[in-house]
């Protein structure tokens, strides 16, 4: 028997990730849910993380790189006085202090983890190692030596600070790691430090509020589903949008350079749409866009 393929179903659904699931599951499910023939992911979170995760589908798969770029926001709580394997509550404690820091020592501490920084990722995350995923090889017993890793910082904010506990806000860009900044606060602070619980409040232009829970996802609840799905150019709002002519849609959608109405700086990445709706993203060239990803819409 020959195996469903499911739909040609296009859009963001934005799902309010609970901790115990992976993002793969997540995505899973939806796919399920919706009987999508296609879904993917902008941004992973850790299994014990919460909040948002979009979920692409179809042709919005297309533009999950520019979401996966965009500024994302976290809020999580620090435990002070322990560094783990994991750099959060699910690792082994490798290292203990009893000093603890005040709320004018974490301010201080601050700045420097703002602005462009360099990161070494936890030895429990998805970066490759020789074509190998640093946890697998972390699992395994591996001494891992990562190197560390440009990342934004655009604000650290200090929300709460108890004894034993600090709650932030980070906003970063793309690749940054909580349980690497809490691991070095700590260090930084002298008193050693893990994420003790980690939600992203938002991505992109996607915020938490848009969010279904994940136990709405189900396949009794499908066309409530339907319903929630954001179009493909909500992920699309950070570039410019320009206007292609007839003849120009004609040539882009074949993958060629075409004609645009609208202005762009030289090279600069833009999107462009028609009457029938988004037809690319691409390079703007004077009067005209090269596409990069063209939309079967």
């Amino acid at each position: 028997m020959a195996r469903k393929k499911g739909r040609d179903i296009t859009g963001w659904l934005i799902v309010d990730k609970p901790a115990g699931v992976t993002s793969t599951a997540v995505v899973n499910k939806v796919r399920w849910a919706l009987d999508a023939k296609k879904a993917g992911h902008a941004g992973t979170l850790d299994p014990d993380a919460t909040g948002v995760l979009a979920v692409a589908l179809g042709e919005a798969t297309k533009t999950a790189a520019i979401l996966t770029d965009a500024l994302k926001c976290y809020d999580f709580t620090v435990n002070w006085g322990a560094e783990t394997t994991t750099d959060d509550a699910s690792g082994q404690v490798l290292r203990q202090s009893d000093a603890r820091p005040d709320r004018a020592d974490i301010d201080a501490a601050l700045p420097d983890f703002t602005g462009e920084i360099m990161q070494v990722p936890p030895a429990f995350s998805a970066v490759k190692v020789d074509g190998e995923r640093a946890y697998d090889l972390a699992r395994e017993g591996a001494d891992l030596d990562l190197a560390a890793r440009p990342l934004w910082v655009e604000s650290l904010t200090l929300l709460q600070a108890e004894r034993d506990t600090a709650r932030l806000e980070m906003v970063c860009g793309k690749g940054g790691y909580v349980r690497a900044i809490a691991r070095d606060l700590g260090r930084k602070l002298g008193c050693l430090g893990h994420v003790a619980a980690l939600r992203r409040v938002w991505s992109g232009p996607f915020e938490v509020e848009d969010g279904v829970t994940f136990d709405r996802v189900d396949r009794d609840a499908q066309d409530w589903l339907e319903s929630r799905l954001l179009p493909l150019e909500s992920a699309l709002d950070d570039l410019p949008m320009l206007r292609a002519t007839p003849e120009g849609a004609v040539r882009i959608r074949n993958g060629n350079p075409g004609e645009v109405t609208g202005g762009a700086e030289w090279g600069e990445l833009v999107w462009v749409a028609d009457a029938r709706g988004p037809v690319c993203i691409g390079r703007y060239q004077g009067g005209k866009v090269q596409p990069e990803r063209v939309f079967n819409l």
